[in-house]
């Protein structure tokens, strides 16, 4: 884990951070003196400098429902009753009570409302004004990302037809746990999202302390991701492209030599721009998760990646070991060759051919054994275009945990993707736009919230 936040000391809130669901309200007094209530700029920047709660807060849920992996027998029925279930899309209880991917999501959106809350209270002045921007930019952008995230896995692919009535995120802007929650729509949660990113913009900047910090070109990323969430590639173009107009590192795999388990690390590898994490559960943990051979299969022997991905299990099943985060853990952050690819197809959908293959050859080429001839991808018209990069971005972002949203976006512009898992001789589908595809909120969140469930 990056040195700069191994030494670094915990400010703890007075109360909970257990969501919005059960607490009735604060304590009215400190009930130790290892507790306090942040109030300085220092403060903040304590409560977003916390690794385990903010950098590897990201849901896996999206993971676990897409198809970059499969069970056999045997593993799936080692595996918890909810994991069980979310693995072959059941209608309720995937989520443990208590402890889950919602409860993780809001954990996170209440330090940041905290940090934002608290920083708007302290006067910017021209001493502190570098320290305050940084300190609201990485709130503001890490709200964008939980409430990405969450909509992303509770709600349904974004339609602008639709958008206004589908159900969303409920969005909290404060600390009140009082507060009834109520869900706000698809359009207005995504409006928060881009409000959030783009004000972060501003205010950021263009290197961060850490990887463990966000940084302008880091929330031009994200807005490029949210973008493209909403099929709106003209903007996810945009955004993608000032992200790169600041950090264009590709890391050539040529380069890479490693003896361990992991071929990649935080530190050295140059294309992680923001690093975050996801929750991990035993389902796509370790040597639990089988990569399905149709996606083994779809690299040449000379790509680099089918070394640097996946490593021979004992039964010659492979398992995935190409985390950008190394023994870290899985990869949910902004990199730049997510970048490269959201640009690549941008720009193949407007019908810029020539410049598509550029931008994609230029990732494509620091993947391939350079021992061996590259062969620049060349096609004829945009919709050969579209499916080269959409088949590149499939194996370059494997296991990445935007495979959910990618198959959701996709489904809606007619790519019919089903997905199927078969399990003691019993075939699972999930059809294309499936209600499905709006996971279930947590039932215990239900009850104590009284909000409206996804149709399932």
């Amino acid at each position: 884990m990056n040195q700069l936040f191994k030494n670094i000391s915990a400010v703890l809130l007075t109360g909970c951070l257990v969501s919005f669901l059960g607490c009735e309200k604060f304590l009215d007094e400190k009930t130790s003196k290892k507790l306090s209530v942040p109030t300085t700029l220092m403060d903040f920047q304590a409560l977003l400098d916390d690794p385990l709660g903010i950098n590897y807060s990201s849901p896996v849920s999206g993971g676990v429902s897409a198809d970059d992996y499969y069970l056999t027998d045997t593993k799936w029925n080692d595996l918890a009753f909810q994991e069980r279930r979310m693995y072959t899309w059941e209608k309720d209880n995937l989520f443990e009570s208590g402890f889950n991917d919602w409860i993780n999501v809001y954990n996170a959106i209440y330090v940041y409302n905290t940090a934002l809350l608290g920083t708007d209270k302290i006067p910017r002045t021209t001493a502190n004004a570098v320290e305050w921007d940084n300190i609201k930019g990485q709130a503001l952008y890490c709200r964008g990302t939980s409430y990405l995230e969450g909509v992303i896995i509770w709600g349904l692919a974004y339609d602008d037809a639709t958008a206004e009535i589908d159900l969303g995120m409920p969005l909290r802007l404060n600390t009140d746990f009082n507060e009834h929650s109520e869900r706000a729509s698809i359009r207005q949660t995504y409006e928060l999202i881009i409000q959030d990113l783009k004000a972060s913009v501003s205010l950021l900047p263009i290197i961060s302390l850490s990887k463990f910090r966000p940084s302008k070109p880091a929330a031009y990323g994200l807005l490029a991701r949210a973008y493209l969430s909403m099929r709106d590639y003209e903007n996810a173009g945009k955004y993608a492209d000032s992200c790169l107009s600041l950090r264009n590192d590709i890391l050539d795999y040529n380069t890479i030599s490693f003896t361990g388990t992991y071929p990649f690390n935080i530190d050295n590898n140059t294309e992680i721009i923001y690093f975050k994490g996801m929750k991990t559960l035993s389902i796509i943990s370790g040597t639990m998760p089988i990569v399905l051979p149709k996606n083994f299969e779809s690299y040449d022997l000379s790509d680099l990646r089918k070394q640097f991905f996946f490593k021979k299990n004992p039964d010659n099943t492979y398992r995935f070991r190409g985390d950008y985060g190394g023994d870290d853990g899985p990869f949910s952050g902004i990199a730049t060759n997510e970048m490269f690819l959201i640009k690549a197809e941008c720009l193949a959908r407007s019908g810029k051919v020539s410049a598509c293959m550029d931008v994609l050859n230029s990732l494509l080429i620091k993947r391939w054994n350079n021992a061996k001839v590259y062969v620049p991808y060349s096609v004829d018209n945009a919709a050969e275009a579209l499916n080269v990069v959409l088949k590149e971005r499939r194996k370059e972002l494997i296991m990445r945990e935007l495979r959910w949203m990618d198959i959701k976006r996709l489904n809606k512009e007619g790519a019919n993707i089903i997905l199927t898992r078969t399990l003691n001789n019993k075939i699972y589908e999930l059809l294309p736009n499936d209600l499905k595809y709006a996971l279930p909120i947590p039932e215990d969140v239900i009850g104590l919230s009284g909000m409206e469930q996804n149709r399932r």
